[in-house]
Protein backbone atom coordinates (compact mmCIF):
# COMPACT_ATOMS: atom_id res chain seq x y z
CA UNK A 1 0.00 0.00 0.00
CA UNK A 2 1.33 3.38 -0.96
CA UNK A 3 1.41 6.38 0.56
CA UNK A 4 -1.77 8.85 -0.85
CA UNK A 5 -2.52 11.11 1.68
CA UNK A 6 -6.12 9.97 2.93
CA UNK A 7 -5.17 9.25 6.73
CA UNK A 8 -2.96 12.17 7.84
CA UNK A 9 -5.70 14.43 9.33
CA UNK A 10 -6.33 11.57 11.57
CA UNK A 11 -2.48 11.59 12.95
CA UNK A 12 -2.77 15.84 13.58
CA UNK A 13 -5.48 14.71 15.78
CA UNK A 14 -2.85 12.64 17.39
CA UNK A 15 -0.72 15.66 18.04
CA UNK A 16 -3.84 17.69 19.58
CA UNK A 17 -2.17 17.59 23.17
CA UNK A 18 0.99 20.02 24.32
CA UNK A 19 4.58 19.07 23.69
CA UNK A 20 4.26 16.48 20.58
CA UNK A 21 6.07 17.55 17.10
CA UNK A 22 4.99 15.01 14.51
CA UNK A 23 3.85 11.59 13.94
CA UNK A 24 3.89 8.97 11.19
CA UNK A 25 2.06 5.90 10.07
CA UNK A 26 4.81 3.62 8.66
CA UNK A 27 4.32 -0.15 7.07
CA UNK A 28 6.29 -3.38 9.20
CA UNK A 29 8.58 -3.24 5.95
CA UNK A 30 9.89 0.94 6.16
CA UNK A 31 6.77 2.22 3.82
CA UNK A 32 5.13 5.86 4.88
CA UNK A 33 1.46 5.41 5.32
CA UNK A 34 0.15 9.00 6.74
CA UNK A 35 2.09 11.92 8.16
CA UNK A 36 1.26 15.03 10.48
CA UNK A 37 1.00 18.20 8.97
CA UNK A 38 4.08 19.64 10.34
CA UNK A 39 6.47 17.23 8.70
CA UNK A 40 7.51 17.36 4.79
CA UNK A 41 6.62 13.88 2.99
CA UNK A 42 10.73 13.41 1.99
CA UNK A 43 11.59 13.97 6.30
CA UNK A 44 8.45 11.25 7.01
CA UNK A 45 9.50 8.65 4.19
CA UNK A 46 13.11 9.02 5.78
CA UNK A 47 11.84 8.47 9.16
CA UNK A 48 9.07 5.66 8.53
CA UNK A 49 12.59 3.67 6.84
CA UNK A 50 14.62 4.21 10.32
CA UNK A 51 12.01 3.52 12.29
CA UNK A 52 11.50 0.55 11.07
CA UNK A 53 14.65 -0.72 11.29
CA UNK A 54 14.36 0.54 15.46
CA UNK A 55 11.06 -1.80 15.57
CA UNK A 56 12.84 -4.78 13.81
CA UNK A 57 15.82 -4.34 16.40
CA UNK A 58 13.31 -3.74 19.38
CA UNK A 59 11.52 -7.30 18.20
CA UNK A 60 14.73 -9.14 18.29
CA UNK A 61 15.51 -8.27 21.68
CA UNK A 62 13.26 -10.66 23.06
CA UNK A 63 15.92 -13.25 24.13
CA UNK A 64 16.93 -10.52 26.00
CA UNK A 65 13.77 -11.04 28.39
CA UNK A 66 14.53 -14.37 28.85
CA UNK A 67 12.05 -15.78 25.83
CA UNK A 68 13.62 -18.46 24.35
CA UNK A 69 15.04 -18.53 20.73
CA UNK A 70 13.18 -21.09 19.67
CA UNK A 71 9.59 -20.48 21.82
CA UNK A 72 6.52 -18.15 21.58
CA UNK A 73 7.57 -14.79 21.99
CA UNK A 74 4.65 -11.98 22.56
CA UNK A 75 4.00 -9.74 20.22
CA UNK A 76 6.01 -6.43 20.29
CA UNK A 77 3.85 -3.22 21.67
CA UNK A 78 5.91 -0.56 21.92
CA UNK A 79 9.73 1.35 21.96
CA UNK A 80 10.99 4.70 23.46
CA UNK A 81 13.72 6.24 22.46
CA UNK A 82 14.85 9.33 24.43
CA UNK A 83 17.43 11.71 23.98
CA UNK A 84 17.96 14.91 26.42
CA UNK A 85 15.22 16.93 25.20
CA UNK A 86 12.96 14.69 23.06
CA UNK A 87 11.67 11.27 22.76
CA UNK A 88 10.02 9.58 19.76
CA UNK A 89 7.06 6.59 20.97
CA UNK A 90 6.95 3.99 18.52
CA UNK A 91 3.86 1.08 19.18
CA UNK A 92 2.08 -1.19 17.20
CA UNK A 93 -0.51 0.20 15.04
CA UNK A 94 -2.36 -3.10 13.41
CA UNK A 95 -1.52 -6.01 11.54
CA UNK A 96 1.85 -4.85 9.82
CA UNK A 97 1.90 -1.02 10.91
CA UNK A 98 3.45 1.12 13.56
CA UNK A 99 2.29 4.78 14.99
CA UNK A 100 5.53 7.09 15.60
CA UNK A 101 5.33 10.23 17.32
CA UNK A 102 7.70 12.65 18.57
CA UNK A 103 7.80 15.00 21.41
CA UNK A 104 9.64 17.56 23.03
CA UNK A 105 10.85 16.34 26.67
CA UNK A 106 7.64 17.99 28.61
CA UNK A 107 5.52 15.96 27.13
CA UNK A 108 3.13 13.79 29.64
CA UNK A 109 4.56 10.47 28.11
CA UNK A 110 1.97 8.57 29.31
CA UNK A 111 -1.04 10.76 28.31
CA UNK A 112 0.74 10.49 25.01
CA UNK A 113 1.11 7.06 24.86
CA UNK A 114 -2.67 6.58 26.02
CA UNK A 115 -3.67 8.56 23.27
CA UNK A 116 -1.74 7.11 20.57
CA UNK A 117 -3.13 3.86 21.67
CA UNK A 118 -6.62 5.54 21.48
CA UNK A 119 -6.19 6.63 17.49
CA UNK A 120 -5.09 2.82 16.92
CA UNK A 121 -8.18 1.30 18.26
CA UNK A 122 -10.34 3.96 16.57
CA UNK A 123 -8.78 3.54 13.38
CA UNK A 124 -8.69 -0.39 13.42
CA UNK A 125 -8.36 -2.20 10.49
CA UNK A 126 -7.70 1.29 8.34
CA UNK A 127 -4.11 1.32 9.98
CA UNK A 128 -4.07 -2.65 9.05
CA UNK A 129 -0.96 -3.22 6.29
CA UNK A 130 -0.79 -6.70 5.21
CA UNK A 131 2.54 -8.38 4.13
CA UNK A 132 3.68 -7.31 0.67
CA UNK A 133 4.57 -11.02 -0.05
CA UNK A 134 1.17 -12.33 0.48
CA UNK A 135 -0.54 -14.86 2.56
CA UNK A 136 2.29 -17.23 3.50
CA UNK A 137 5.20 -15.14 2.81
CA UNK A 138 7.79 -13.93 5.23
CA UNK A 139 7.44 -10.42 6.00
Amino acid sequence: MNYDGTLDWMLDEALGMPETLHAILLTRDGLLRARSEGISRDEAERQAAALCGVVSISRNTAGFCGYAEDGPVPPWRQTLIEFDDAFVLVIAAGEGSYLAVSATDRVDLEACSFRMQQLVDRLGKAMASPDRLGEGGRG
